[in-house]
């Protein structure tokens, strides 16, 4: 199982969908519009599988309808990257809307301070939230050990803004140092939250009468999941456009649509195009039947056997015939293989023959051909016949031994005088 800075072993969602997601609401009063961003996973500035980034909650951000009044962020996070929690909070600042932050399970770390941020901090009930000193990673000499710890101070001080700026003048940085847990009436208490309650997504006011908008977006231009090797869902909770209008509904029951729907310009001629339909001006109701017609028909053709077409230069061989034709082929190779050994075999006892190569050598050089057949031959070229002796010294008639073959070299007598 793959390791994830923050999941650890935990399974890896199967969508970011999972953790992090967004809806739009109309008040039932008409009262202006709720959004609901669920920030359910650790922040990270890497986003896609990583967790929440600046860029997705920019992303929601931008989609929200002008209409959007409030803003509901429920929040169960372990926490995570400094810097992109500071943004998120920030960017969450600047928005028109009021920002409800409702911790639904933990609010850890880095999330701790983006509740502590929002315009309202609620805890739901059994919730909890953890305040910590940042830490990080350095390696290096004593210096950069003493910048790093430096850099962590300046980070520990931007947190303690923040916390004060909520809770007010405490002793936060032995809070922080001794990573401090909090139940949802000790935040309250300490300040860090206003009140313990249960938050509904659509916020306190009755919903009913509205149907809520799902703020989706285009796989194809989400990048999020480029260095991901599964396939992911698309991203709940990205951009819709402009000009969305929220859905209405009749009374309980079937809806009632109030007027019927026209097909658009630009899948109509599609449609016309890919159909063949020769009369530009057919009816929606025409072109649908059409398409019907050509579903049925591909139906039909799908029931039918398929008939394989082989490329040019391609041709069907019986199953025996070409089994057949492989036996013959590996007979081949065999008796092909065997005819080079021979070959190989004879250059040798060639070479032994004519006093080229002594016996000592004959297996190096047999193995010498089968590697470099043709470089082995031309060396052999060169080496002089009877460069070795082709009798074995002591067999011949008339020389006795290596010595007598010298003394009769020297002094032409076949034995050597007492």
């Amino acid at each position: 199982m793959k390791h994830n800075r923050y999941w650890g072993s935990v399974p890896r969602p199967q969508s970011k969908a999972e953790f992090f997601n967004a809806v739009a609401a109309e008040r039932a009063d008409g009262g202006g519009t709720v959004a609901t961003i669920r920030m359910y996973g650790p922040i990270d500035s890497w986003g896609g599988w990583w967790g929440i980034s600046t860029k997705d909650i920019g992303k929601v951000l931008d989609a929200l309808p002008d209409s959007v009044d409030q803003i509901i962020l429920r929040i169960n996070s372990p926490g995570g990257e400094v810097s992109e929690g500071m943004a998120i909070l920030n960017m969450l600042r600047a928005h028109k809307a009021k920002v409800t932050a409702v911790v639904d399970g933990r609010a850890c770390s880095a999330a701790s301070f983006i509740a502590a941020g929002c315009d309202e901090s609620v805890m739901s009930p059994g919730t909890l939230q953890m305040i910590h000193s940042p830490w990080g990673f350095a390696i290096g000499n004593a210096r950069d050990m003493q910048k790093a710890a430096s850099v962590l101070n300046v980070h520990e001080a931007s947190l303690i803004e923040v916390y004060t700026a909520k809770a007010g003048e405490k002793d936060w940085p032995a809070l922080l140092a001794d990573e401090t847990w909090l139940t949802g009436p000790q935040a309250v208490e300490l300040g860090l939250a206003d009140r313990v309650a249960v938050i509904p997504d659509a916020g306190e006011a009755e919903t009913a009468g509205s149907e809520p908008v799902i703020i989706t977006v285009d796989p194809e231009e989400d990048d999020d999941f480029d260095d991901i090797d599964d396939a992911a869902s698309p991203l709940i909770a990205a951009r819709v456009a402009a000009s969305l209008k929220l859905p209405s509904s009749s009374e309980p029951g079937d809806p009632n649509q109030k007027e019927a729907l026209a097909m658009s310009d630009t899948i109509k001629a599609g449609l016309i195009e890919r159909l063949g339909v020769k009369d530009a001006d057919i009816s929606d109701e025409a072109l649908l039947a059409a398409v019907d017609e050509a579903l049925d028909e591909q139906a039909d053709t799908e029931d039918a056997p398929a008939v394989a077409t082989l490329p040019k230069g391609f041709v069907a061989v019986d199953e025996n015939v070409w089994a057949e034709t492989q036996a013959n082929a590996r007979q081949g190779a065999e008796a092909r293989a065997q005819q080079e050994k021979d070959r190989r075999d004879g250059i040798v006892a060639a070479a032994l023959r004519t006093g080229q190569i002594s016996t000592a050598s004959a297996s190096a050089i047999r193995e010498q051909l089968d590697t470099d057949e043709k470089g082995t031959v031309a060396f052999l070229a060169t080496v002089p016949k009877n460069s070795v002796p082709v009798e074995p010294v002591g067999v011949s008639d008339t020389l006795t031994s290596t010595d007598d073959a010298l003394y009769s070299a020297m002094y032409g007598a076949t034995e050597k005088e007492a």
